[in-house]
């Protein structure tokens, strides 16, 4: 059974023989943080979770509970309420949420769960949906990937591949295909983040 975040700090500390106090000094917080912590009454933030672990020497996977290697089993992705160029991934504040997913996927750190926001892709998915992508540079013709262009937030399209350029094509037929030649893939430029593994619809 997987152990809240809390449960594995408290443990860590139990087992460094420390008082919350001495712990809270450690990480750089109070010690009704960390109260609030070991309590399961407070989760912190991805990167304040990574601070915590570089500050303790753990690796993040340990401290969030992904602990096994086993492939019948799971590990959790944070939820990202947006992407956005220049923005890395670990250091999104908007965590939505957490899903649970195969450690049969692959390296956590390859991974990650986007909300869905808008219509362009109904009736594939519908605004609210979580997709689990797979971090990747470059996608199959005809893949759903995740997508910037032009320093946006990133956009989920069908994307297609020609020897002139790239089409992103959204499902929903009240939106028009944004086709981009290769010298505009350069210059704005155009970025495949990742392919879309799964869709966690939300009813």
């Amino acid at each position: 059974m997987r152990q809240n975040f809390g449960d594995i700090l408290k443990n860590i500390r139990l087992q460094r023989e420390m008082s919350q106090e001495e712990f809270a000094n450690v990480l750089g917080t109070t010690k009704q943080v960390i109260s609030r912590y070991e309590n399961n009454q407070r989760t912190p933030k991805l990167t304040i979770a990574n601070e915590y672990a570089i500050k303790l020497n753990v690796p993040l996977s340990v401290l969030l509970g992904n602990t096994t290697a086993n492939k019948t089993e799971t590990f959790r992705i944070p939820v990202l309420g947006y992407v956005r160029a220049g923005v890395p991934m670990e250091a999104v504040e908007e965590i939505l949420d957490y899903e649970e997913v195969p450690a049969r996927y692959g390296d956590i750190d390859d991974l990650f769960a986007l909300a869905i926001r808008g219509d362009s892709m109904e009736p594939k998915f519908t605004d609210g949906d979580v997709i689990v992508c797979r971090k990747q540079s470059d996608v199959d013709n005809g893949t759903i990937a995740v997508v910037l262009v032009n320093g946006d937030d990133a956009t989920v399209k069908t994307v297609r591949k020609t020897a002139q350029g790239i089409s992103l094509i959204a499902s929903n037929p009240a939106y028009t295909p944004l086709f981009y030649t290769n010298a505009e893939c350069e210059e704005l430029p155009v970025t495949i983040l990742g392919k879309v593994i799964e869709l966690r619809a939300k009813f």
